[in-house]
C-alpha cells in the first residue's frame, strides 16, 4: 500500500484513502479501504476496475447497484467453476436470487430451479425445472406456492397448464376452475381451460370459456374444441410432453404402437396410440369405460399384467412398460415348436393374471398372441386390457376381427356377453397352438389334439386342453385359477419332441443333454430349446445381476444382448457372439456407435468398466459389440468408460 494512503488509514480517513488509493492506480487497495468504510457501491466499482469481477458482482449487490450487479454477472457466469463458486458466497448470504440468476445463465438449471425456489420465485423455479425434464419437481414448487398462499393465482395457472401440458386434462380443469373472475390471470386460465373441456369432449364449457375469454379481449382463439391429437411421423418428437419418440414398432387401422423414451424418468416405454375420437356420445361411453378398466389395471401392479404406466385422453393413448421380448405371435411365427412346459408356463402366467383381473370385475374379451409379451428375461405378460371397448364402436374394427375371431368364444361368435370362462377358452386356443403349431381357424376343428403332436403327451394332456377349449362354457373350469390348477395338475414335459406336421420343416433331432432348457449342441454351442437362441453362460453374482438389468434396459444394437437370469442355476444367459477382439483403431463412425450405446447403458443405470480391445469385438457380420464383463467392477463409471473409448 502506498505510504500516503497507509497514513490515511491510520488516521482513519478512509474516504479520502480510498479516493486516493484510486488516483494513484491501485484499484484493488481502493476498493478494499471502499469495503472497510462500508462505501459498498464504490468498493464494487473499484472491484470490477481491478478485474475481481466475482468480487464486484458480491458488493454490487449489497450496494443494491443492479446495474453494476448485472454487468459483473454477464462475465461471471462465462466461467461454470466461477459461477458455482460465486453463487455459492451470495447464497450463504441469503442472496438467492442473484444465486439463481448466476447459476441460471452458466446453464445449471437445476441449481437455478433449486435456488429460486429458496428465493420464493415459484414460477421462474418451475419453469427450469420442466425445462431440465424434472416436470414432478416443477409440480411440487407450484403446489407448495398454492399450500402457502391459496390465492396465489399465478402459481395455480402455471401449474394448470403443466397438467395440461401432460394430459392430465381432467385436473387442469379442477385448479383452474378455482381463478375468480376478477383475478389477474383469469384469462391464461381461461386460454387453458377452453383447451382442457375440448380435449376432455365438454364442448359446451369449451365454448362458454372461449366467449368469456374474448369478452376480456383474447378474441380469435375460436370457440370449439381442439381438434384430436395426431400420431406423430417424425423421430424424435416429444410426445404430450413427456414422450420421445424412437421407432414406430406396429399399426393396424384401430392403433399405432411407438416405442418411447420416458424424458422424466430416463426409461423406454410402449405408447399405443389409439385411432378413436369422441365425435359422438357412443365412442365418448366406449372410451369412458375403457379409461375405467385401465385405470383399474393399472392400479393392479401384477407381475403378469403389462404394467400400465398412463393413460392419455387427449391421445387416447395408453402409455405402457416396454416389452423387449416381442409377442407370443412372433415367437409362433418363427418358431418350429414350443416346448410343452414352456407353452404351459405362457399359459399359467396369462391365466394368473387373468385371474387377478377377473377379480376386479373386468374381462380381458381378446386374449390372443398378439397381446401376449415377454420382457427382456422372457417372462410372459398380458396386455391390452379393456381395448375390446374401442372395438365395439371402432369402424375398421371389422376389418381385422379375422385374425383374432378363432380365438373367441363360442359364446362370443355367438353374440353373447363374454365371461370369465370365455377368456380361459381364449388362453386354452393359444396353448393348443404352442403344442401342436397348428393355427387355430374359426370354421374348422383342429386337425390335431397335442398327444399326436408330441410324443410325450398323452391323453390326460388332451382332455386338460380340451377342457379349456370346450364348447360349452359350462364345461370348462369355472375361472382362471381352476384352469391353472388343471394344467399344474400334469407333468409337462421339457423338451419338443414333435410328431406332426409344424409351420416349417422339421429339423434333425440331436441328442438331448441333461440341462433342461438348454441343449449342448455338437459344435460346443449352448441353445435355449425354447427361442433356438444360441447361449453363452456366466456366473449370475449380485454386481452382474445389476450390470444385467442395465444391458437389458438400454437394449442397445451396439451392446451383447442379455437374455435370461437363472436364479436357481446362479447364470446368466447371454447372446453367443462370434467374433475376434478389435485389431485396428476405430473409425470414427465406430466411435459415435460405441458413445450411443454406452449412452444408452448410462441412461440405464449402469457402466460397463471394461471398454479395452478385448470387449470392443467384430462378430461374423461384421457387427461392432460391447461385450458384456463377466467380472466384478470396482470403480467402473460412466466417465472412465468415455475416457477408454476415447483411448481407442
Amino acid at each position: 500500500m502506498d505510504a500516503d494512503v497507509a497514513q490515511l488509514v491510520r488516521e482513519q480517513r478512509l474516504a479520502e484513502a480510498a479516493r486516493l488509493a484510486s488516483d494513484r492506480g491501485d484499484a484493488h487497495g481502493a476498493s478494499a479501504i471502499y469495503e472497510q468504510a462500508c462505501e459498498w457501491q464504490m468498493a464494487a466499482a473499484e472491484a470490477m476496475r481491478a478485474g475481481e469481477v466475482p468480487r464486484a458482482l458480491e458488493l454490487a449487490v449489497y450496494a443494491g447497484d443492479e446495474s453494476l450487479a448485472g454487468q459483473a454477472a454477464a462475465i461471471v457466469t462465462r466461467d461454470v467453476a466461477t459461477a458455482e463458486s460465486t453463487a455459492a458466497r451470495l447464497a450463504q448470504r441469503g442472496q438467492h436470487a442473484w444465486a439463481a440468476r448466476i447459476l441460471e445463465g452458466s446453464g445449471r438449471e437445476v441449481d437455478a430451479a433449486r435456488a429460486w425456489e429458496r428465493a420464493g420465485d415459484a414460477l421462474r423455479s418451475a419453469r427450469l425445472f420442466e425445462n431440465a425434464g424434472q416436470a414432478v419437481e416443477a409440480a411440487r414448487v407450484l403446489q407448495g406456492a398454492l399450500q402457502r398462499d391459496s390465492d396465489a393465482w399465478a402459481a395455480a395457472v402455471a401449474l394448470g397448464a403443466l397438467l395440461g401440458r401432460f394430459g392430465k386434462w381432467q385436473a387442469a380443469v379442477r385448479l383452474l376452475q378455482r381463478v375468480p373472475a376478477d383475478a389477474a390471470e383469469r384469462r391464461e386460465a381461461l386460454a387453458t381451460l377452453v383447451q382442457a373441456f375440448g380435449r376432455l369432449g365438454l364442448a359446451s364449457a369449451a365454448n362458454d370459456a372461449a366467449e368469456e375469454l374474448e369478452r376480456l379481449g383474447a378474441a380469435g382463439l375460436g370457440t370449439t374444441r381442439p381438434p384430436a391429437a395426431q400420431p406423430p411421423a417424425s423421430q424424435g418428437e416429444l410426445l404430450f410432453g413427456r414422450y420421445r419418440l424412437l421407432r414406430h414398432v406396429a399399426s393396424s387401422a384401430a392403433a399405432r404402437v411407438l416405442e418411447c423414451s420416458d424424458v422424466v424418468r430416463a426409461e423406454r416405454v410402449a405408447l399405443k396410440w389409439f385411432g378413436m375420437s369422441e365425435s359422438d356420445g357412443s365412442r365418448r361411453e366406449a372410451l369412458a369405460r375403457f379409461e375405467q378398466e385401465i385405470r383399474a389395471v393399472a392400479s393392479l401392479r401384477h407381475e403378469g399384467v403389462v404394467a400400465v404406466r398412463d393413460f392419455i385422453a387427449e391421445g387416447p393413448a395408453v402409455v405402457l412398460d416396454w416389452m423387449a421380448g416381442g409377442t407370443l405371435e412372433q415367437m409362433l411365427a418363427r418358431s418350429d415348436a414350443v416346448a410343452p412346459e414352456r407353452a404351459v408356463e405362457i399359459a399359467l402366467a396369462v391365466l394368473a393374471a387373468l385371474g387377478a383381473v377377473h377379480r376386479l370385475g373386468i374381462l380381458h374379451r381378446d386374449v390372443k398372441p398378439a397381446n401376449v409379451l415377454f420382457d427382456a428375461w422372457g417372462s410372459a405378460h398380458l396386455g391390452d386390457f379393456g381395448v375390446a371397448h374401442l372395438a365395439d364402436v371402432s369402424s375398421t374394427a371389422n376389418a381385422g376381427v379375422s385374425g383374432t375371431f378363432a380365438y373367441l368364444s363360442p359364446e362370443q361368435r355367438g353374440g353373447k356377453p363374454a365371461t370369465a370362462a370365455s377368456d380361459v377358452y381364449a388362453v386354452g386356443m393359444m396353448l393348443r397352438e404352442m403344442l401342436t403349431g397348428e393355427a387355430p381357424t374359426p370354421d374348422n376343428p383342429p386337425r390335431l389334439l397335442p398327444s399326436q403332436a408330441h410324443g410325450g403327451l398323452d391323453g390326460r394332456h388332451d382332455a386338460a386342453v380340451g377342457r379349456l377349449t370346450a364348447h360349452d362354457s359350462l364345461a370348462r373350469p369355472v375361472d382362471a385359477f381352476e384352469a391353472r390348477a388343471v394344467l399344474a395338475a400334469l407333468p409337462w414335459p421339457r423338451t419338443s419332441d414333435a410328431t406332426g406336421p409344424r409351420r416349417s420343416p422339421a429339423r434333425e433331432p440331436l441328442p438331448a443333454a441333461p440341462l433342461g432348457r438348454l441343449e449342448l449342441r455338437p459344435d460346443g454351442v449352448f441353445v435355449d430349446r425354447w427361442t433356438e437362441r444360441r447361449i453363452e453362460q456366466v456366473s449370475l453374482t449380485e454386481p452382474a445381476a445389476a450390470r444385467a438389468r442395465a444391458f437389458a434396459l438400454a437394449d442397445h444394437p451396439a451392446l451383447q444382448t442379455v437374455w435370461r437370469a437363472e436364479p436357481i442355476a446362479g447364470t446368466l444367459w447371454l447372446e453367443a457372439l462370434d467374433d475376434r477382439p478389435l485389431d485396428r483403431p476405430l473409425a470414427p463412425e465406430e466411435g459415435e456407435l460405441l458413445m450411443k450405446a454406452l449412452d444408452a447403458l448410462h441412461a440405464a443405470g449402469g457402466a460397463h468398466g471394461r471398454v479395452d480391445r478385448q470387449h470392443v469385438v467384430v462378430d461374423s457380420g461384421g457387427r461392432l459389440i460391447l461385450r458384456f464383463p463377466a467380472e466384478d467392477l470396482p470403480g467402473a463409471s460412466p466417465d472412465r468408460d468415455r475416457q477408454a473409448l476415447a483411448n481407442l
